[in-house]
């Protein structure tokens, strides 16, 4: 998958130049950015993007030597079921709480309708 980003926003867009997937992170200290917002096009839904992301967007951290908080509970999720990168945040402790305190589906994840 070819990722597109800025400092912040990483995103994924189809052959038409479209937005397909969208990882948000603004900074919120000097090193460190908030995971705040994953949204997958519900045409691409099932694929695995979001995890393809936040695991893209975690390399991208580790590489510049910044850490993450999360308020995405999508990340929460994903960051649990992956702690290989737990060197990614930048407080593991508060960020497993977080998503023992999570209930429901990751609310960033657009799902079509039944």
């Amino acid at each position: 998958m070819d990722f597109k980003s800025t400092k912040y926003c990483t995103w994924l867009e189809d052959e038409n130049g479209k937005r397909i997937a969208v990882l948000e992170y603004p900074e919120v200290k000097p090193g460190i950015v908030n995971l705040t917002h994953t949204e997958v096009d519900p045409s691409m839904s099932g694929q695995g993007i979001a995890g393809k992301i936040t695991e893209h967007v975690a390399n991208l951290l580790r590489e510049d030597g910044r850490k993450a908080e999360l308020s995405c509970s999508y990340a929460i999720k994903w960051f649990q079921k992956h702690p290989e990168y737990a060197d990614v945040l930048a407080d593991p402790e508060a960020e497993a709480e977080k998503a023992m305190n999570l209930g429901g589906p990751a609310c960033g994840i657009k799902r079509p309708k039944s």
